[in-house]
């Protein structure tokens, strides 16, 4: 029987994501904050955005990406008098690992499951269906809810227990952020000492300093172009989470707090919608 899947949280990744369900045959309805976003998609893709009990009542799996902690819970407490019993809740939104637990133990005294299931690869990867998706809950649950998954995600791993998937998260942000501080570091220099960034760029990248984000962002940070990938103010969110994380692990924070700094810096000066990748602004020279 096919999965009658529903997707909650129509911004930048959460839409694409909700296309891919679509082109699957799998949507079969959408939701969100703002109901004038949900009512445009869902004309476009010719399927229903009702409100949210009316979502749980009809759907087998509702995924949803959405911004803050509390967002999640507000939502799976809206679905979950609703809800089949046996249904799927998928949360792609980047919290804690506590959130994860606790959305589970509301789904679970209705009789309804939960994965925590946050995904790595931008807003490219969402729109061309290459997410990493890191899953935490149960495998039965999570090979249930595998169709819904493998319409947006090129890999699917199962981290573990509920939670799993949030804390794998954490160690991605503390990567995403490393990263962008050396190669934004990196190429303030090689920009200041008149370096070629047609030479410099694919130089590297051939080498052992090549990554992901110097391919993806390299030239459009050196051409000030900011506007496509992941928002800092979102990475800064992210990063206060993790910050609690690793601060309750006992492990060294250095980039966390570096970054958590620098980010904020850049939102107070209005640049919090720009990508990451505009980190540059405060490592070339003053």
């Amino acid at each position: 029987m096919t999965l009658k899947a529903a997707f909650i949280g129509l911004g930048a990744m959460g839409a694409p994501m909700a296309g891919h369900l679509h082109a699957k045959g799998l949507l079969a309805a959408v939701g969100n904050r703002g109901q004038a976003k949900a009512d445009a998609l869902a004309k476009q893709l010719g399927v229903a955005a009702p409100a949210l009990a009316d979502i749980a009542a009809s759907c087998d799996v509702v995924a949803l990406c959405v911004s803050a902690d509390a967002d999640v819970i507000g939502v799976v407490e809206a679905l979950a008098p609703s809800l089949k019993k046996g249904a799927i809740v998928i949360d792609h939104s980047t919290v804690a690992p506590a959130t994860a637990t606790r959305a589970a133990r509301i789904l679970a005294e209705v009789g309804a499951d939960f994965l925590d299931a946050p995904v790595s690869g931008g807003v490219e990867g969402a729109k061309n269906g290459k997410l990493s998706v890191m899953v935490g809950g149960d495998t039965g649950v999570l090979e249930r809810a595998r169709p819904v998954l493998e319409a947006y995600g090129l890999r699917i791993t199962h981290m573990g227990q509920v939670g799993s998937g949030q804390a794998t998260k954490a160690v991605n942000q503390v990567l995403v952020a490393g990263i962008a501080q050396a190669v934004t570091e990196g190429l303030a220099l090689g920009e200041a000492l008149g370096l070629e960034a047609e030479r410099l760029i694919p130089t590297l990248a051939a080498g052992a300093a090549g990554n992901w984000f110097l391919d993806k962002r390299g030239a459009t940070m050196l051409r000030n172009e900011f506007s496509v990938g992941f928002k800092l103010a979102l990475l800064h969110k992210d990063l206060g989470i993790v910050r609690g994380i690793a601060s309750e692990a006992g492990t060294d924070r250095t980039i966390i707090e570096q970054s958590l700094a620098d980010f904020g810096e850049l939102m107070a000066q209005g640049y919090g919608d720009d990508d990451i990748s505009a980190l540059i602004r405060l490592k070339r020279p003053a």
